[in-house]
């Protein structure tokens, strides 16, 4: 496996030297900001990409304030009490893309935020301050508890409102095998754990996000 500053070479070679490559490297929130967005927001940003998945993105995004009226600002003691009339009434509404499951997640994740809040304070808290040494423990938590936050949903989900993360996106994927991390995508916890290993070795030997690192990773290759 290459060493971190072999990688961002790679990359700042393809991207037309370090200072173009840096222009495309945005820090995450830190901790106290995360912490900060509403729990609404979480859940507003988790339904995005279940609804933005094997979709059209582009029209998610443009009906997306029709979403929020429509959830009531993805309120989420509103969300989790969802029940079949206005579930019927949502199968309905021609302000959102009306699947049943996804739909359907809303409540179910709702839900889990609640219990999230519940155990840490806001659902934010535990977000916020998971550590970045088992970032794979987070995603098996999305995975487990919440719903269709599997696969990449729920990794998007968290790089878009700000959480440092890694995307396994197939650029990054892709480096992680030229690096002999892993062999094939991964799918099994032994492999997640492989993933895990070599960001956190990575980030030792950087200083730098995890975010920063998949992003650099992504350019090596794409």
């Amino acid at each position: 496996m290459r060493s971190f500053g072999e990688i961002y070479a790679i990359a700042a070679d393809r991207k037309g030297g370090p200072d173009a490559l840096e222009a495309q490297l945005e820090p995450p929130l830190s901790p106290s900001e995360l912490e900060r967005i509403p729990d609404d927001r979480w859940l507003s940003q988790f339904s995005k990409n279940v609804f933005s998945a094997g979709f059209n993105w582009k029209v998610i995004e443009t009906k997306w304030p029709g979403f929020e009226e429509a959830f009531h600002g993805f309120d989420i003691g509103k969300c989790a009490m969802m029940d079949d009339a206005w579930f019927d009434e949502l199968i309905q509404d021609t302000r959102i893309v009306r699947h049943g499951a996804k739909i359907q997640s809303v409540r179910d994740n709702a839900a889990f935020l609640q219990e999230l809040a519940t155990e840490h304070g806001t659902a934010a808290k535990c977000f916020a301050h998971w550590p970045k040494e088992d970032f794979i423990g987070l995603l098996d938590l999305l995975k487990k508890r919440g719903t269709r936050l599997g696969g990449n949903s729920g990794a998007y989900a968290l790089r878009f409102i700000g959480l440092d993360s890694f995307i396994l996106s197939r650029d990054v994927v892709a480096r992680l095998i030229a690096e002999g991390v892993i062999d094939k995508p991964p799918t099994s916890k032994g492999a997640m754990a492989k993933v895990q290993e070599a960001f956190t070795e990575w980030r030792r030997q950087s200083g730098r996000s995890l975010k920063e690192i998949s992003r650099v990773l992504a350019m090596s290759t794409g």
